[in-house]
């Protein structure tokens, strides 16, 4: 495993990290709340292998980030007018959408629910980087199913060592609450309680 301080050149650290990415191999990044595990969300080798690294049931939906609104579009069925209401108020940010997938999304991001959760992040290496890639990348927590999401570097490194290919050590992350998840497939549902209060959220609907 390859390690880059996040303050060093930053271009040049996104670029190799971009790198892995198209290359199919996972990378770990700071986000606003935790570390992630990021792979090219459409590579299915790369998801495949990001699951059994988690070990995470093939059952559950992979998170993505997108760098821009273009980045969405490409992912989803429609934008409807409560979810454009979400993303203009907390895009980029702890938000991840439940949209109805594409028919050109991987199924193992949606674990054929045909729904696949989005966000545009707030932190500015996972913005960076997603913006950097010109591809939707995967956000899952940095932890075995079932551990305490990282917030650290060392913790990455102690869950997964030489099992992932490259860590964006961007310090200790805040940790605290997770991205509070939100589900526009039909009327507003909270999924996950998270950094964004539900009474906001629902008092949109």
């Amino acid at each position: 495993m390859k390690i880059l301080k996040a303050e060093d050149d930053t271009d040049e650290v996104l670029l190799q990290a971009v790198k892995v990415l198209k290359s199919g191999g996972i990378v770990a990044y700071p986000t606003e709340t935790f570390y992630a595990l990021g792979a090219n969300a459409m590579d299915e080798g790369a998801l495949k292998r990001l699951y059994k690294l988690k070990g995470r049931p093939f059952k559950k939906p992979l998170p993505v980030i997108v760098g821009d609104r273009k980045g969405l579009k490409t992912l989803i069925k429609k934008l409807s007018p409560q979810a454009e209401k979400l993303i203009v108020m907390f895009w980029p940010g702890p938000l991840t959408i439940l949209f109805e997938a594409s028919f050109d999304t991987p199924e193992l991001l949606t674990a054929t629910t045909g729904k696949i959760a989005i966000r545009i992040p707030g932190e500015e290496i996972a913005l960076k980087l997603t913006k950097k890639a010109g591809f939707p990348v995967t956000s899952t927590s940095a932890n075995p199913t079932g551990k305490r999401p990282a917030i650290e570097p060392k913790k990455v490194i102690q869950y997964f060592g030489e099992k992932i290919d490259l860590l964006i050590d961007g310090g200790k992350t805040p940790g605290g609450k997770p991205s509070t998840i939100v589900d526009v497939t039909g009327n507003i549902r909270i999924l996950r309680k998270g950094v964004i209060p539900s009474r906001v959220i629902l008092d949109l609907d």
